[in-house]
């Protein structure tokens, strides 16, 4: 067996895993399950999850392997494109229908710029449209067929140039002496054009092979952008997304290979997008990456599979049982939490401190392998000693308090987040509270709040609200009174297909979550 300092846990950020360097320990820690393979299906167009779940995972993994006959692409959207988006909405006056419009001829390019010539089955296919599209426009804008969004936005940027282009591109070699004439001031006829020409070309090909376009980096607001802007966006990248797919890339024309898009994104994102019939969108056209998992059952889920996994990278051990290398590595107990339970194990103390997401899971392991490697890089195990201490626990606090940060900022301002972590440092010492309590914490805020500003932002503006604001950032959970023992309502443990916005309770004892106490100041764990 390895020892601890010589383990290969990887990254908690997927993105790094499209480097040639970590692709082999992905591929072969990565979980193929269920999920995998609904996300193959031709009617699944969002991959959904909380932050830290493993949606980019998901994605990379199809983008870094040929797989099932699928291939597939990831593109991130980044912050100068979000702005290209807004100072072209004060230029054109664009308004939602338009934003969609702009994203389907986007997404049309890319799923272009994919296709390469042992995609198409029959060398006779009529794939000449789409050669004289990409030759015309890589000419022409510097090879935006390469491509990137921001080489694209060039072409979205002077419409009259690029629909006169296409149209000269696909006019020369035929009989059509027909002139058509673009103009500067129309905008959206223009894109219709273009988006026609796309769309006709990619149609017409017959595929071997699937080819998927995943979109990824819409969680999080770019700074500089208001939220009604960047919320406007969204919504035309996802209408974008739903009429592609639903409306044209689903027809039929014999070929063996499909095109699809998916978009990357968080329930809560979804749901204030607003989408037509989301609940069915959600049942029928989604994948919902849930890692929930029980303190009992917990050695059957995936997400115990996935943290075994990771440990067996590279060990020069035959194939053993799921659950060998984790216990190995983590052999302490602890006094358990539950009268049905003589103790509690490494995994469940894993469960309790964490949000039971694959993420949180590895930053366990690398933080504890780290503090231990520089104490000790020859121990054989992982000490309880260092899962207890004062420095991991406050490493491992920050980094969830950093990501409900990242969370928040799709809404909120960083001015916002700091009323935040002042309402919060008003409960000092108290990890655990009545409602009540929370009511004169609210009164005091509010008073702190209207001594420098006018009003109330609206966040905090109804104590009700403002509740339900802690408890959809999964910052607090309300406690239930069971027939056995009292149940803890957490937000990411009650949302489910069905129940996308569960409700947080009034008159009810609340308490804080395990892994915030120590960024918080509320005790220890």
């Amino acid at each position: 067996m390895k020892l601890v300092s010589e383990l290969e846990l990887g990254s908690n950020d997927a993105e790094d895993y499209k480097r040639k360097e970590m692709k082999q320990l992905f591929n072969e820690v990565f979980l193929k399950d269920h999920n995998l393979d609904k996300l193959l299906q031709s009617s699944t167009f969002f991959l959904m999850g909380e932050k830290g779940t493993g949606k980019t995972a998901y994605a990379v993994f199809l983008a870094n392997n040929e797989y099932k006959n699928t291939r597939s692409q990831i593109k991130y959207i980044r912050e100068t494109q979000y702005q290209k988006f807004v100072s072209l909405k004060m230029e054109k006056h664009l308004n939602l229908s338009d934003y969609a419009a702009i994203w389907r001829v986007i997404l049309l390019v890319l799923l272009a710029a994919n296709i390469k010539e042992d995609d198409i089955n029959n060398p006779f296919s009529k794939n000449q449209k789409l050669k004289a599209i990409r030759d015309a426009i890589d000419n022409y804008y510097n090879h935006a067929f390469s491509p990137e969004i921001a080489a694209i936005m060039q072409m979205v940027d002077h419409t009259k140039e690029t629909a006169e282009l296409l149209f000269r591109a696909l006019k020369f070699g035929t009989d059509n002496e027909n002139t058509v004439t673009f103009s500067e001031t129309k905008f959206q006829t223009n894109l219709n054009y273009i988006e026609k020409q796309l769309l006709d070309s990619l149609l017409e090909l017959k595929l071997s092979y699937n080819q998927f376009l995943f979109v990824d980096g819409i969680d999080i607001r770019p700074n500089g952008i208001e939220y009604k802007e960047y919320l406007s966006c969204v919504k035309g990248l996802s209408e974008a997304v739903w009429s592609l797919n639903n409306d044209q890339l689903c027809i039929s024309n014999g070929s063996k290979g499909r095109m699809k898009i998916v978009i990357l994104i968080r329930p809560d994102i979804f749901q204030a997008v607003g989408l037509q019939n989301s609940t069915n969108k959600i049942r029928n056209n989604s994948v919902f990456l849930d890692w929930r998992t029980t303190y009992p059952e917990h050695r059957n889920s995936n997400l115990f599979k996935l943290a075994d996994k990771l440990l067996t990278f590279n060990q020069q051990i035959p194939n053993q049982s799921t659950g060998y290398f984790f216990d190995h590595y983590f052999k302490w107990q602890s006094a358990s939490t539950n009268d049905n339970r003589e103790v509690d194990t490494p995994f469940i103390d894993f469960l309790r401190l964490s949000y039971s997401r694959p993420r949180d899971i590895v930053t366990i392991m690398q933080t504890m392998q780290i503090i231990q490697t520089q104490r000790d890089s020859g121990e054989v195990v992982f000490q309880k000693e260092i899962f207890k201490s004062k420095e991991f626990l406050n490493s491992f606090s920050e980094y969830l308090m950093g990501g409900i940060k990242d969370q928040l900022a799709f809404y909120y301002s960083d001015e916002n987040f700091q009323m935040l972590m002042h309402f919060l440092s008003l409960f000092k010492g108290h990890a655990e509270f009545e409602y009540s309590f929370y009511c004169d914490k609210y009164k005091i805020f509010c008073d702190y709040v209207l001594e420098k500003a006018t009003e109330l932002p609206e966040f905090i503006e109804d104590k009700e609200l403002f509740l339900q604001f802690l408890y959809d950032s999964n910052i607090i959970c309300y406690i239930d009174d069971g027939e056995r023992e009292p149940l803890f309502r957490w937000c990411y443990r009650e949302r489910n297909v069905a129940n996308m916005s569960p409700k947080v309770e009034t008159e009810k004892k609340y308490r804080f979550h395990y892994g915030l106490l120590k960024a918080l100041n509320l005790g220890s764990y």
